[in-house]
Parts: structure tokens; C-alpha cells; sequence
């Protein structure tokens, strides 16, 4: 792995727990973290982010190699794994730490991410509200946050709202799916 040729997309889709159990099984992904961002400098925390009062997202920091999956793919797979027509909610999931966000660090990024939501924008009836935010300070999400499905399958909510998630994406993406890859088989 090369990490100087990484790149780091930082994306919100309701619950980080979903989007962290899909970017973990695909091959080229070599780092998921879950963390919180969006909401300014002030410190946050899964309980402070969940009052829906700090302005940060539950989202994730998917590290990939472009040269095994390229940045196109990464983001439709994004706008797979979530209804990014729903303003601030994803399903049960409601306020404005679930929104549908791409956190851009660059112009260059953002291009990119306006042209993932024009060509995503056919596969859904109603208009993808999907915000591109700058990226500011990033907190990462508490131990127990980190690959959580993969340590709590026999959860309600991995059965309930993440094993459709996956199912749906896998559908669609099965050829970018590995079982042994290194965000798999971390931890966090």
C-alpha cells in the first residue's frame, strides 16, 4: 500500500454503523474509520453528536487505493448504501446527525462530488439532497462504534437496517467484494 497515493473520502449517511460494515468488505478499501465532523471545533462524542444539537455527522473516513477502485466507484456505492433523497433522516434515524453529507477538502474534490450526484441522481424518483460540506475537525467515534457490525451481527439494528443495506449493495457491486481485506479484519 502506498499510502501518499490514498485517498480519503469522508461521507454521512444516517448511521455510521451502515456505511462502516460496507466500505470494510471491499477490496482497495484500506482503512474505515467512524468519527463525527460537520459540527465546528467543539469536541464531540456519540452522546453529544445524538442530541442532535452539536451540527456533526455520524460519517465515516473510507482510505482506498484509486488504483484498485477508483473514487466514481467509491461514491456510488455511497449513494447505494443510503437514501440520499431524505433531508436529515434515514429511515427511523431522524435529525440532522443522519444527513446525507460529503465532506470536501478540496475544489477538486468537490467537482468530483457534484458529478457522483448528477450521475446518481437517475436511480432515485425524488431529488438527492445529499450536502457537500467542508471538512472540518474530525472526531473519531468511540471504540465500541468502530466495525460494529461485524462484532454485533446478532443485533436487532445490524438485521433490521444493515443486512438490507448490504444485501442491495452487493447486488450491485458483488465484483468489488473481498472477504480478506484490511479494513475487514480491523478492528477499528
Amino acid at each position: 500500500m502506498n499510502q501518499q497515493s490514498d485517498h480519503t473520502i469522508v461521507m454521512a449517511g444516517g448511521c455510521f454503523w451502515c456505511l462502516d460494515a460496507w466500505f470494510r468488505q471491499v477490496r482497495g478499501v484500506n482503512h474505515v474509520e467512524s468519527g463525527y465532523t460537520g459540527g465546528g471545533d467543539a469536541p464531540a462524542d456519540y452522546y453529544s453528536v445524538c442530541t442532535g444539537t452539536t451540527g456533526h455527522a455520524e460519517a465515516v473516513a473510507v482510505t482506498f487505493d484509486p488504483t484498485v477502485i477508483s473514487d466514481d466507484t467509491v461514491l456510488d456505492m455511497f449513494f447505494t448504501m443510503h437514501n440520499p433523497t431524505t433531508l436529515n433522516r434515514q429511515g427511523y434515524d431522524v435529525g440532522t446527525q443522519y444527513r446525507s453529507a460529503l465532506f470536501t477538502n478540496s475544489k477538486q474534490q468537490s467537482k468530483l462530488f457534484e458529478a457522483a450526484i448528477e450521475r446518481n441522481q437517475p436511480n432515485w424518483a425524488e431529488p438527492i439532497v445529499t450536502n457537500i460540506e467542508p471538512l472540518g475537525p474530525w472526531y473519531a467515534a468511540e471504540t465500541e462504534h468502530q466495525n460494529y457490525y461485524q462484532r454485533n451481527r446478532q443485533a436487532g439494528y445490524c438485521h433490521v437496517i444493515i443486512d438490507p443495506k448490504l444485501s442491495a449493495a452487493r447486488a450491485r457491486f458483488v465484483k468489488f467484494l473481498e472477504s480478506d481485506t484490511p479494513a475487514s479484519n480491523s478492528l477499528g
